[in-house]
């Protein structure tokens, strides 16, 4: 392996699974383009020659252009090196970076020493553009034979499963459609294993708490031993990261595409989110089933990308995305007269369950949960778990008790009467615009909404506003509840700013903020009279929230309490 210092190379990281750029095992090289980047046009227009790309034209340098020149350049470099090692055929890709001097190259990997000696050796030619064309076409030959008597080095930890695998990801809705999937299949007598941002369950068990939404928590499901069917939440850090921790699934569930982490990793809009998710998409089995979401353009796009048979949900059941995949032989889940419903090309709907008797669409409030539903329908479905298995895990999931987090509603006494408290992890513009929506669903009638909003600091200054301009447009009340341990880089005062900054747009001030979920909560509960509705976006605070509200004398609502709540606030005037 090179071991000179190398000034192009940013970064080498190998990825042990499917990724952005393979549905294999890939390595990704960061390069810094500024020695290739300063060349003269003529100098750099002669390199191109001597390489083999012909007449070219390579732009100024420090442009765009030099940039795309660059690009074809290093794909030669690389496929020459590996042509000089005794490889005639390598698959190369490359992206752009944060600047027109970044580029980021990935290509297959099966050693670890060859892939990060052809790396080394790559940003040794490209440190010695200068020195002219002759002088690059020996050291290419030179760094071809280093590859070539490199050590091969380590194979990827890539797992290939051996019992049937579900795959999820989305934006928002990741964990909820995890859980319940898991549920469902427990409900019909398979041990379960699943792993997502809250940890890794065996048999609904927590064996292992944290964030393990990436290859590491799928691995641990795996490799434990009497699981029968392994679900894995599948989040775009851990793509970016070290690739997907599978070779295979046997289905894939992606929930929503909306705005979330981006301007991380190289990942600036929701095209390119988009074709993050679609990884675990196009790694499905031919046949298997890939479940989309076809209201959403984006999600339903991804069918375009798998080899696998197209499962889709929709509450539209003429939605025109549902009609094309019917006619293509696909199946669509969707909604007809209160009914979850799944349509086959050529036969009757088949009725799985009412909405209704659904605890998790609370008594079909929730606009979000009831696309969950439809999801976790289609999947366990196409797991081939019988219509009546499904209606059954469907309607034991208890949303209080088995999705804890997650739109948790709660009764609580107050001077006068009992007001409603809502216990969620919204964390986006899409989350708190659901969580609003059930504020709104379950206030009775004079009722006033009292909201805690805050999110974690790894978003742009554009999500704090416009969180803050969601919040002011549909509370009545707004404070702001830190996470201090999810602040990542930011200042508390300067979310303070940008969070007001919005809420000021909607004719809103702000007048507390809180260190802590918990000290927002205890605010709003004590400001709140007989049939107020007072919600916390929490993160960190969970068990904290949870504790305190048993102890203020709360109890979770029950589903034929959420549905007494729900009619009554549909009386409403």
């Amino acid at each position: 392996m090179a071991t000179a210092p190398a000034r192009s190379l940013v970064e080498v990281r190998l990825l042990d699974g499917p990724n952005l750029y393979f549905p294999r095992p890939a390595a990704k090289v960061t390069l810094d383009l500024s020695e290739l980047a300063g060349l003269p046009a003529a100098e750099a227009r002669d390199l191109g020659a001597e390489l083999g790309l012909g007449t070219t034209r390579p732009g100024a340098a420090g442009t765009v252009f030099r940039q795309r020149f660059a690009i074809r350049l290093v794909t030669q470099i690389v496929r020459r090196l590996a042509r000089a090692a005794g490889v005639t055929r390598l698959a190369v890709r490359t992206r752009t970076g944060q600047s027109v001097n970044e580029l980021v190259v990935a290509y297959p990997w099966r050693n670890s020493g060859r892939a990060e000696t052809l790396a080394y050796g790559l940003a040794q030619v490209l440190d010695g553009v200068a020195a002219g064309p002759d002088a690059i076409s020996a050291m290419i030959s030179a760094e071809g034979a280093v590859l070539a008597a490199a050590p091969l080095g380590s194979a990827p930890r890539l797992i290939r499963p051996q019992i049937p695998v579900v795959a999820i990801t989305g934006t928002n809705g990741k964990t909820t459609t995890a859980r319940m999937i898991g549920h469902v299949a427990r409900q019909a007598g398979k041990l379960v294993g699943w792993s997502s941002t809250d940890g890794v369950y065996i048999d609904g068990r927590l064996v292992e708490p944290g964030d393990f939404s990436g290859p590491s928590g799928a691995g641990q499901v795996l490799r434990h031993p009497g699981v029968e069917l392994a679900v894995t939440e599948t989040a775009r850090g851990g793509i970016l990261r070290r690739g997907v921790g599978v070779a295979y699934n046997d289905v894939s569930v992606v929930t929503n595409i909306s705005a979330d982490h981006l301007g991380l990793g190289g990942i600036d809009t929701l095209d390119q989110l988009a074709e993050v998710k679609a990884v675990i998409t196009k790694i499905t089995k031919p046949d298997g089933w890939c479940v989309l979401n076809a209201d959403d353009p984006r999600t339903f796009a991804m069918r375009l990308g798998s080899k696998a048979q197209i499962w889709v949900f929709t509450r539209d059941p003429d939605s025109p995305s549902g009609r094309s995949v019917l006619s293509e032989g696909g199946r669509v889940t969707t909604l007809l007269e209160g009914w979850v419903c799944v349509l086959r090309p050529g036969a009757d709907p088949v009725q799985v369950v009412e909405v209704i008797d659904v605890p998790m669409t609370l008594a079909g409030l929730s606009r979000v949960n009831v696309e969950n539903v439809l999801a976790v329908t289609s999947a366990t479905l196409a797991l081939g778990f019988s219509v009546e298995q499904v209606a059954n895990g469907l309607r034991s999931f208890d949303p209080n008790e088995s999705n804890p987090g997650r739109m948790n509603v709660w009764t609580v006494p107050v001077a006068g009467g009992t007001i409603s408290v809502v216990i969620d992890l919204a964390h986006n513009e899409a989350g708190l615009e659901a969580l609003l929506e059930i504020m709104d669903g379950i206030r009775p009638p004079h009722g006033r909404l009292l909201l805690g909003v805050g999110t974690a600091g790894d978003r742009g200054d554009d999500v704090f506003v416009r969180l803050g301009e969601i919040a002011a447009l549909g509370a009545d009340v707004i404070e702001i509840v830190h996470k201090a341990n999810y602040l990542r880089g930011r200042s508390i005062d300067g979310i303070d700013k940008l969070i007001a900054e919005g809420a000021a747009h909607a004719g809103m001030t702000i007048e507390r903020a809180h260190d802590s979920e918990l000290d927002g909560l205890v605010s709003l509960v004590g400001q709140a009279r007989d049939g107020d509705v007072v919600a916390i976006m929490t993160h960190q605070d969970r068990e904290l929230l949870d504790d305190w509200l048993l102890v203020r004398g709360g109890t979770r609502d029950s589903a034929g309490t959420l549905r007494s709540k729900v009619r009554q606030a549909g009386e409403n005037p």
